[in-house]
């Protein structure tokens, strides 16, 4: 279980007393949004961007701004349940679902980690592997040791963690600065873009479900919950009342440079690629078609983001399954081998002689299975009163919660006829 000093605890209890004020002291409750916001700027995100702004400019930003919206909502709720009941997502539903069905929902969540960490782990092997050329298993290698070695943190403590973390996003973050300065992005054609909503051709309609389908991660919503579940001990409900807003506002400000990411990523595709490459569609042939193009240090850029992107994503995702077993089994693992455990598929699909990019596609579409079981938990929970008390989401909330739901359900159904050659009108 994850502690904080002593010194940080005293700071959380002045500040929801009154004793404390300022931004400083609001920076102590920092961590949980910014942790979570790793999901959203994920190798798997990379494809599906790169492939929009290459495929349609800067057309499609609007869909990255919607998904982004969605993902505030749902992992705000998350973090809400986490507060309120002192107790994450996996645990709430082993506490009052019925047996069979936790085991259901363990055994699904499972597979939906070690899908996402599949993801996460080949992204920073190919990143590792493009730029210094080395084997792709070698690459594999020293992504393991080194998402080993940042987990061995995670036993110090909240903030160390949070830190290191942070630290990878903010690179991220410098990385993808760096590539719209340094590409020729179209300004005017970007606001259009995200102002305007429209899908040039069904094809379009494809990558919107790509975008948006799997925005909402499965591991997102069980660690968020659990991230902000004992990091700050209310002593009432006015305490609470503190916390949710300290939460939310977290919350909108990490997920919205995860979304300034995603949308830095779109930008950056429809400016070098749009006229004359629109065909890019995968991370290595994204890499060795910048080179030409921008120059050695934007591909260098883009491989040094994707990096940093796929370590802390594992890291995240391995953070994530612990959670998840410990949730809904009362089960706990040594972390050296729960990494074993989720990253023994990696090797076993690039063993097989399986192409890393369609890996990363299957891995989507075993996430976009498993996301309605901690979705619609959430849903049910953060509606309950039984559970949540006075903070039970309100009525304007809740439809909120279930229109955003139901397009981030209803694009995985599209998206998995889709993937299964499932006829579809509209997408015919």
């Amino acid at each position: 279980m994850q502690t904080l000093s002593e010194r940080t605890r005293s700071g959380i209890s002045a500040v929801l007393s009154g004793d404390a004020r300022g931004w400083r002291s609001r920076l102590l409750f920092a961590g949980p949004a910014i942790i979570a916001s790793v999901a959203y700027m994920d190798p798997g995100n990379y494809a599906t961007n790169i492939q929009a702004g290459a495929g349609y400019g800067y057309r499609l930003l609007w869909v990255v701004l919607l998904a982004n919206l969605i993902a505030m909502l749902f992992q705000a709720l998350s973090a809400r349940l986490g507060i309120v009941t002192g107790r994450n997502l996996a645990e709430v539903s082993r506490d009052h679902f019925p047996l069979p069905l936790v085991w259901v929902m363990w055994a699904i969540s499972e597979v939906a980690a070690m899908a996402t960490d599949l993801a996460e782990f080949l992204g920073g092997a190919i990143g590792l592997s493009l730029l210094f050329g080395l084997p792709l298993v070698v690459g594999m290698a020293i992504t393991a040791v080194v998402t080993y070695g940042i987990l061995i943190v995670e036993g110090r403590g909240f903030r160390p963690m949070e830190l290191i973390i942070g630290a990878m996003v903010g690179v991220i973050g410098l990385c993808y600065l760096a590539e719209v300065l340094i590409a020729p992005v179209d300004w005017t054609a970007a606001g259009i873009g995200i102002m305007t909503r429209a899908l040039p051709d069904s094809a379009a309609l494809t990558i919107t479900v790509g975008i948006i389908g799997a925005t909402v991660m499965p591991h997102a919503i069980y660690l968020h919950s659990g991230l902000t579940q004992s990091r700050a001990v209310a002593r009432d409900n006015a305490d609470r009342r503190k916390l949710l807003r300290f939460s939310n506002t977290e919350v909108v400000l990490a997920l919205a440079v995860a979304g300034m990411v995603n949308m830095a990523m779109v930008m950056m595709a429809a400016s070098a690629f749009h006229q004359g490459h629109s065909d890019v569609a995968e991370i290595e042939t994204a890499y060795h078609t910048l080179t030409p193009l921008l120059g050695a240090a934007a591909a260098g850029i883009f491989l040094t983001s994707l990096i940093a992107s796929g370590v802390s994503s594992s890291v995240v995702g391995t953070m994530a399954g612990q959670m998840i077993m410990q949730g809904f089994l009362h089960f706990h693992v040594p972390i050296w081998l729960r990494r074993l455990v989720t990253m023994v598929p990696a090797f076993a699909v690039i063993a097989a002689g399986v192409n890393a990019t369609d890996a990363l596609v299957m891995s989507q579409v075993v996430l976009s299975i498993a996301l309605p079981v901690p979705m619609l938990a959430l849903l049910h929970f953060s509606s309950r009163q039984d559970v949540m008390g006075e903070f039970r989401i309100g009525p304007i909330l809740r439809v909120l919660a279930v229109l955003g739901a139901c397009t981030v359900l209803g694009l995985n159904f599209v998206l998995l006829a889709d993937f299964f050659d499932v006829p579809i009108p509209f997408l015919r």
